[in-house]
């Protein structure tokens, strides 16, 4: 029979100061196991070690060692959370130590160089050397900004601790914003909501949304052990999942280096008949006449992009079968080397009707740099159908299609939406709002709440960061090309699912290009990634999005917050414009990445 674990006493319950910031109680609080819950910020005041949990809670701490911390907090502290999902595992509880902490425990506060670059501190140090007499083991990453304490697990009972360190920069500033720099009471409360809201963070916010995948879709399930009449934990795959082991990827889509490419030359460089390029648009072209007469540059960014992209997506869930002429279907996910070169933007078909454009002003639906295509290359199943959506027959030479497929990304997408939706409606910006209300809303939300735009921030970056992984690169340890690396080892190393994302969220892009195109006769001046920018005869994007009577062109760019509708990105004078492109002497330099406040740098940001 299980013993019931004992409340933490009363005394070593604090009330939260005046002043102290008080958020929303989190949803696994409703779970008696995790009361306390997700995550605490342990600091140190006046010589007493303190523990700030969500809720305003805070709690006095007895440990006075790393391994009496860890082991308080699965035995006193209630802290966890609650598995998204029915065969899933519950949320480790995740401990932040301040810089006061560290220091209380025997940490550095900073890592040395040689040690920011290992990405952990040596083996040797004392504190480790603390952990491993109790039992306590370390992860393959060793002690780092993320690390994970552990002993084997006995049955069903938690055995795990999460650690994050953020002055060894465990919540990047280009993600988590000044997180960092928080008061421990204010920190637990931006964790505590993205915890929430998305889930325990469980490393950088591309670890997170990776790990999110996972516990929407556990590998496996507990099946009846009809001997005993009782369940037991089996290696059956989990249907929908990615199950447990990793898979091989087509030959086309292992990105250079891979050991599958290990026989060709050292130098070989590979044309895109031999390789699937499906990334996000980096195009622009030179201002025409009548563009530079008007007087504006304006941004548009459609929101959470790439989820909107990953939405309804069917991809495949297990190893790809390698077909010769294969006849195309669109709602079959794979890689598929097919000429598109005939395609032409000049004319198009648009709700089945042939729509004339002037195809010079438009990027291509089938490259990043929106070249068109010369010759046969490898595509992601949603770019060849959306040729065909255009009117054209295409004819694939070869493919790796997988027939075991769904839609793996649906829950994960709604749970960030979700949790993107609520924060935003937090900070001022409803879903539903009129297109003037919604620009109104809009300007300055970040300031009516500056920590809850940190949690927008994270979520973002949640998505970008864990489609991104999917397709995760060697990552120094001594690697060379045509060797494995360890991502590889994961079910969820799965560059096939990033390229149709990304070409979905490209052709997503297009279609609205397209339709706004035909029906306005504007066209974009560049392109980058979700962001597009139009010169237009007033600042504001109502100036040249076309809207009757309060709603907007079918299909095309809407204003709005919900993934898929856009927000105005900024907007600049086209004579700055100009000026840019001629200091750069670059006429085709991509003014998407710099219209948001018109700093030019030479620095690319991704964006």
């Amino acid at each position: 029979m299980r013993t019931p674990r004992c409340a933490p006493p009363l005394c070593c319950i604090r009330r939260p100061r005046p002043g102290w910031r008080r958020g929303v109680r989190p949803a696994g609080g409703a779970d008696a196991r995790f009361e306390n819950g997700p995550l605490a910020v342990v600091d140190v005041e006046d010589g007493q070690v303190l523990a700030y949990c969500t809720g305003g809670l805070v709690l006095d701490v007895p440990a006075k060692s790393l391994p009496s911390l860890v082991d308080w907090t699965l035995k006193e502290a209630r802290l966890g959370q609650p598995k998204l999902s029915g065969p899933g595992k519950d949320a480790d509880p995740l401990i932040v130590l301040t810089d006061a902490a560290l220091e209380r425990y025997g940490l550095p506060v900073a890592l040395t160089e040689e040690e920011r670059l290992a990405g952990r501190i040596p083996e040797g140090h004392k504190v480790i050397k603390q952990l491993m007499p109790a039992g306590w083991k370390l992860t393959k990453r060793g002690f780092g900004p993320w690390a994970r304490i552990y002993r084997p697990a006995k049955g069903s009972g938690r055995r795990c601790v999460q650690l994050c360190i953020p002055s060894w920069n465990a919540l990047d500033s280009r993600h988590w914003g000044h997180a960092a720099q928080l008061a421990p009471a204010d920190l637990a409360r931006v964790l505590g909501v993205y915890a929430s809201r998305v889930m325990t963070p469980r490393g950088s916010t591309a670890v997170t949304g990776l790990e999110l995948m996972t516990a929407l879709h556990p590998p496996t399930h507990a099946v009846r052990d009809e001997a005993t009449g009782g369940f037991r934990q089996a290696d059956e795959k989990t249907p929908g999942s990615l199950g447990k082991d990793p898979v091989d990827c087509a030959p086309c889509e292992a990105p250079d280096g891979h050991p599958l490419l290990a026989d060709l030359p050292r130098f070989h460089r590979r044309t895109p008949a031999e390789v699937l390029v499906e990334e996000a648009y980096n195009w622009a072209r030179p201002l025409t006449d009548a563009e530079c007469l008007r007087p504006y540059l304006v941004g548009i960014d459609v929101n959470m992009a790439f989820a909107a992209g990953a939405n309804g997506l069917t991809v495949g869930l297990g190893a790809p079968t390698y077909v010769k002429n294969p006849v195309f279907d669109a709602k079959l996910p794979g890689s598929w080397l097919v000429d598109l070169s005939h395609v032409d933007l000049s004319r198009v078909k648009l709700a089945k009707e042939w729509t004339d454009l002037d195809g010079e002003l438009l990027p291509s639906p089938f490259t990043p740099k929106g070249e068109r295509p010369e010759g046969p290359a490898w595509y992601a199943t949603p770019t060849v159908a959306y040729a065909v959506e255009l009117g054209y027959d295409v004819r694939p030479i070869e493919a790796y299609v997988r027939h075991d497929n769904g839609r793996y990304l649906d829950a994960w997408y709604n749970r960030l939406r979700d949790a993107y939706l609520a924060t935003m409606a937090d900070l001022g910006v409803p879903a539903g709002a009129s297109p003037e209300e919604f620009l109104k809303a809009m300007d300055g939300y970040r300031q009516r709440d500056p920590e809850l735009a940190i949690v927008v921030s994270a979520i973002k970056a949640t998505v970008k960061g864990g489609i991104g992984k999917l397709r995760e690169r060697p990552r120094g340890e001594g690697w060379k090309p045509g060797q494995p690396w360890r991502a590889l080892a994961r079910p969820t190393w799965r560059p096939d699912i990033r390229a149709a994302v990304i070409s979905r969220t490209r052709t997503n892009m297009h279609r609205k290009i397209v339709k706004h195109a035909a029906f306005t006769g504007q066209y974009p001046v560049a392109v980058l990634s979700d962001c597009a920018v139009y010169a237009s005869d007033g600042p504001s994007p109502l100036e040249f999005l076309p809207y009757r009577d309060g709603k907007p062109l079918p299909g095309g760019f809407k204003l709005g917050i919900n993934p898929g509708l856009v927000k105005w990105e900024g907007t600049q004078e086209v004579l700055w414009g100009e000026e840019v492109r001629e200091r750069f002497n670059a006429p085709e330099l991509n003014l998407a990445r710099y219209i948001k406040d018109g700093t030019v740098t030479d620095v690319d940001n991704g964006e």
